[in-house]
C-alpha cells in the first residue's frame, strides 16, 4: 500500500487529499468535503488530464489565445505545446473558433479564447 497526499482543485475549497492505493488501484480517498474531491482525486492518480491555454501566432504578425477545448491526457502536454508553437492562422479569429483540428493526435480540438483582426 501507498498513500499520495493532493490539494483538490475541484471546488475553492483546496481540500487536502489523502489516496491510499494498492498499486495503481485506489482504495480510498479521505480529506474531501465534497464528492468532486473523491472524483478529483480518483482520476488525478490513475489518468491525469490538464487543459492546455497558451497563444499562437497569426499570419499578421499577432497572436490569439487558445486552450484546448477538453483536457487531454497530461503526457501528452509537450506534445500539444510544439504543435502549436509551428501554428500559424489567418485571422480574423473568433472566440470558439477551431484553430487545430486533433492536437496530439488525441482527438480534442483547440479553440481560440479571444478576438483577433
Amino acid at each position: 500500500m501507498s498513500n499520495r497526499i493532493l490539494t483538490c482543485i475541484g471546488c475553492p475549497m483546496g481540500c487536502t487529499l489523502q489516496v491510499e492505493m494498492d498499486g495503481q488501484i485506489v482504495k480510498s480517498v479521505t480529506g474531501n468535503t465534497c464528492k468532486r474531491g473523491d472524483t478529483y482525486a480518483r482520476k488525478e492518480v490513475t489518468d491525469p488530464t490538464r487543459i492546455v491555454t497558451t497563444t499562437v501566432r497569426l499570419k499578421n504578425g499577432g497572436v490569439v489565445s487558445v486552450k484546448t477545448k477538453e483536457d487531454i491526457p497530461k503526457g501528452k502536454i509537450l506534445e500539444c505545446v510544439k504543435e502549436l508553437k509551428q501554428l500559424v492562422v489567418e485571422g480574423p479569429v473568433k472566440i470558439g473558433q477551431v484553430v487545430l483540428e486533433n492536437t496530439a493526435g488525441t482527438g480534442i480540438p483547440v479553440v481560440a479564447t479571444s478576438f483577433s483582426k
